[in-house]
């Protein structure tokens, strides 16, 4: 939900309203339903609003409350909101909207930072305090929703996107060397605070930051995860896990139908997706929207798991919307959909998000998603190895890694090469830190609260509010992760992977759609690049802006270009995709 952006000043100086106002319009797509800003001394807020709880323009942002001096701009939705409402009226506090911005408002006035911990959901926001000067920035606990930073001594600059940051102006463009590394490295995960861009960082999840008026700041982590977990928790049995689970997976999807609008549901035919539908039936949902889509098949790759979520839609009575998109179509829109990454994001999924996200929002406001399902329950395939390995950063990077040190030197010109091996340092000092001392576990800290963040959290964002369309993760409810955190990874590692998710499943939905082999979003047509998509990635890679930047070295492009389906990562993704996602993406920042 929504949009926000806005800059605070250290230099005794004003925000320039012209560049508040061309941020928050570069902010449209995320917030089409209103636009407002607002300035007071060193600050100026905008934001653009998706209008999902209370419909009014009471709760219109920038939202300011005279009792407190407190000015807030907020992206997201608080799903416990009407319990704290109520905490915090029997505190003697008093209402003038009935959403969840205000209360978010009221909570920082009454608790301070002791508030965030109570926030139930997903959010970015930014509050702004009249009498001390101070500016607070928020992010959840997985950084569902984005909060992008640029700064100087001089000022704070803060947007829901890189590109509002951008069109502030004066911003550092320059490539990040380790940045760099990490995408070619870590299929296009850059870990926070960093991006691609020098100039451009954004807000670690389950992150506060506050900015006192002279610039100083001062970062604290408010929630980490921990995979620590007592005798009883070792000993209890997969039938135990199971119950528990499914208890907090209904409570969870129960909490994300918090909303004045409709909810539908983006079903895939996974098992994750197929359990939301369930878990809503169960509660007595009907008339449910879910919508599913697909593409042309390619190199005898299918291209739709419709046969799953046709199962899944019949079983469940749903209101059933099935999306098929021509390869000429997916061709058309792809520059859109890498316009509308804050970030380069290689997965196959991003086209499919993006258009997905473009035919439900004709209908629809916000729906649940499957994201984090893999990641928090174990679901691909280099967990298991590293059940019995000596050398977990290792196996980790075998399996994972799209190429290694040696690999990059040849692939990458010496001006842009990180001076070590940046993205193994990474996993290895993530690795090391107390709370999970099984292999498995450590993996699965890094991948929930890592790569999950920079990868499908990020791609979700960016595709569904490229279209103005909310979407909601029950998956990553906090409490569900904690408890994911407590289970033994040989429960989740059981029966193929994700095994307690699946016994749980047996319960809710049918058997077929959990037996079937694991499927991911396919767009073939990326994977297998030949024909006009040939022609596509060349032009970018050939073009004069290419060339001046000199990212990649010739050789390797060349030996790319004879072949494109010879050189496919671990990750079964394409190199020369990787490389002209990123080299389209740059060029797309120009327009």
């Amino acid at each position: 939900m929504c949009g926000i952006c806005g800059e605070v000043r250290f230099d005794g100086s004003s925000p320039n309203v012209e560049k508040i106002e061309s941020m928050t319009d570069r902010l449209a797509s995320r917030g089409p339903d209103a636009s407002g800003t607002f300035f007071r001394n060193n600050m100026g807020m905008g934001h653009r609003r998706l209008k999902i709880i209370d419909l009014s323009d009471a709760s219109a942002q920038p939202f300011v409350d005279q009792s407190t001096g407190l000015a807030m701009v907020f992206n997201g939705c608080i799903y416990n909101y009407p319990e704290l409402r109520s905490e915090l009226e029997g505190k003697g506090h008093t209402f003038k909207s009935s959403g969840d911005t205000e209360v978010i408002l009221k909570a920082w006035a009454e608790w301070g930072e002791d508030a965030i911990p109570r926030l139930q959901g997903m959010f970015a926001f930014v509050i702004h305090e009249e009498l001390s000067g101070r500016t607070i920035l928020v992010r959840d606990r997985f950084g569902i929703k984005p909060l992008y930073l640029n700064e100087s001594d001089k000022h704070l600059r803060f947007a829901s996107s890189l590109q509002s940051i951008l069109a502030g102006g004066d911003v550092d463009r320059s490539i990040d060397r380790v940045a760099l590394h990490h995408y070619m490295t870590w299929h296009a995960v850059v870990p926070a605070p960093r991006t691609i861009l020098e100039g451009v960082r954004k807000l670690p999840a389950a992150t506060i930051r506050i900015v006192e008026a002279d610039g100083t700041s001062s970062e604290k982590q408010y929630w980490v995860p921990t995979f620590e977990r007592s005798q009883e928790d070792e000993e209890r049995s997969e039938e135990e896990w199971c119950d528990l689970l499914l208890d907090g997976l209904r409570t969870s999807v129960q909490r994300r139908m918090v909303c004045d609008v409709p909810v539908g549901v983006l079903l895939s035919g996974g098992v994750d997706s197929s359990m939301i539908v369930g878990l809503l039936a169960e509660q007595g949902q009907t008339g449910l929207s879910t919508y599913s889509i697909g593409f042309e098949d390619a190199n005898n790759e299918k291209g739709n798991e419709f046969e799953y979520s046709d199962l899944i839609a019949k079983h469940y009575g749903t209101n059933h919307h099935k999306i098929h998109i021509p390869s000429s179509e997916m061709m058309e829109n792809l520059p859109g959909a890498i316009k509308a990454m804050s970030e380069p994001m290689v997965s196959y999924d991003n086209i499919g998000f993006y258009l997905l996200s473009r035919e439900v929002a004709k209908s629809i406001k916000v729906v649940q998603s499957g994201q984090g399902a893999d990641e928090v329950f174990g679901g691909y395939h280099w967990y298991p190895p590293l059940q019995a390995t000596s050398s977990p950063v290792e196996s980790y990077a075998l399996s994972f890694f799209d190429r290694n040190q040696k690999a990059m030197a040849s692939h990458l010109n010496p001006d842009y090469l990180a001076d070590h091996n940046a993205s193994l340092a990474f996993v290895a000092e993530h690795f090391s830190r107390p709370g999970a001392p099984d292999p498995v576990d450590k993996a699965l800290r890094l991948d929930t609260n890592v790569m999950l963040v920079d990868d499908p959290v990020k791609r979700v964002d960016n595709m569904t509010m490229a279209w103005g369309l909310e979407a909601r993760v029950p998956f990553l409810d906090h409490e569900v992760v904690e408890l994911a955190g407590r289970m033994p990874s040989r429960h989740k590692l059981a029966h193929g992977g994700k095994g307690v998710l699946k016994e749980a499943a047996r319960k809710v939905i049918p058997s077929a759609v959990i037996d079937r082999p694991k499927g991911y979003f396919p767009v073939p047509a990326l994977k297998y690049i030949e024909g006009p998509y040939l022609e596509m990635v060349k032009d970018a890679l050939t073009s004069q802006a290419a060339k001046d930047r000199g990212i990649f070295q010739q050789s390797y492009l060349d030996t790319l270009f004879a072949a494109p389906s010879d050189h496919i990562t671990p990750l079964r993704g394409s190199e020369l995709w990787q490389v002209a996602l990123l080299e389209m993406w740059l060029q797309a920042l120009e327009d």
